[in-house]
């Protein structure tokens, strides 16, 4: 069986849809007997859910650059 730090790895991945067949049966067994982890995996997957519904706006890339121009102007002011 695996260890709970390896299902951790496992969950992760399998959130993110990046685990195999095989890394997935070894989560599922270890699942089935270590209570902790399967609350991990509970709350692992609420909290990837609620981000994903998320709206998360960014600067876009001249955004970022005029910031980063203010910034610089407004320290070399206060120097």
């Amino acid at each position: 069986m695996i260890s709970c730090d390896k299902a951790a790895v496992i969950c992760s991945k399998t959130q993110y849809r990046e685990a195999g067949f095989r890394e997935r049966l070894q989560l599922w067994m270890h699942l089935l007997v270590c209570k902790t982890c399967t609350s991990f995996s509970r709350k692992n997957g609420k909290l990837t859910n609620l981000c994903d519904q998320a709206v998360i706006k960014t600067l876009s890339p001249e955004e970022k650059s005029r910031l980063k121009s203010r910034l610089q102007s407004d320290l070399s002011k206060d120097a």
